[in-house]
C-alpha cells in the first residue's frame, strides 16, 4: 500500500515537472526559477544563504538545488521534491516535509529540530550531525544505515504531531 502511494505522488510530480518544463520551452524563459500557481520550481538553482522562512511551499520542486545554509525554518514544504539536493547546514527548524521527496539528499549538519517528515521519502539521503530533536519520521522511509544513526542522537518530542523522535524512527 505504501509503495502504491509513492507511485501515484512520483507520477504527480513528474507530471508537474513536465508541464513546467514545457511551459519554459514554449515561452522560451531562459529563467529555471517559475512561479506556477503555488508551485515553484528552483531546480538546479544557487540558493545559497536564501531566506523562505514560514513560507508556503507546499509542491515547491528543489531537484538538483544547491541550498547551503538556506533558512526554511517554519516553512510549508509538504510533498515538495528536493532530490539530490544539497541541505548543509540548512535551517529546517519547524518545517513540515510531510510527504516531501528527497531521496538522495545530503541533510549534513542541518537543523531539523521539531520537524515534521512524515510519510517523506529520505531513502539514500544523509544525516551526518543533523540536529533531530522533536523531529517527526513517522511513516517516512530511510535506510536502515542512516535510521540507525539517528536514533544514537534522537530525543525530543515534536510539539506540532506529539510524537517522540525515537519513536518515529523506530529505535530500540
Amino acid at each position: 500500500m505504501m509503495s502504491k502511494s509513492i507511485s501515484i505522488l512520483l507520477a504527480q510530480w513528474i507530471g508537474r515537472s513536465l508541464i513546467i518544463a514545457a511551459v519554459c520551452v514554449s515561452l522560451g524563459i531562459n529563467n529555471p526559477a517559475l512561479a506556477i500557481g503555488s508551485q515553484t520550481n528552483y531546480s538546479r538553482i544557487d540558493l545559497k544563504g536564501r531566506t523562505f522562512a514560514n513560507q508556503d511551499l507546499t509542491g515547491g520542486v528543489f531537484v538538483s538545488a544547491e541550498m547551503r545554509g538556506v533558512d526554511f525554518s517554519g516553512a510549508n514544504l509538504t510533498n515538495a521534491m528536493l532530490t539530490m539536493g544539497v541541505l548543509l547546514r540548512t535551517n529546517l527548524s519547524g518545517a513540515n516535509l510531510t510527504g516531501a521527496l528527497a531521496d538522495r539528499a545530503t541533510f549534513d549538519e542541518a537543523d531539523l529540530t521539531n520537524a515534521i517528515l512524515t510519510e517523506a521519502t529520505l531513502t539514500r539521503s544523509r544525516f551526518y550531525g543533523a540536529k533531530i530533536t522533536g523531529a517527526d519520521f513517522t511513516d517516512a522511509l530511510i535506510d536502515r544505515s542512516q535510521a540507525k544513526l539517528l536514533c544514537e542522537r534522537a530525543d525530543g518530542i515534536n510539539p506540532v504531531t506529539k510524537v517522540a523522535t525515537r519513536d518515529s524512527l523506530g529505535c530500540n
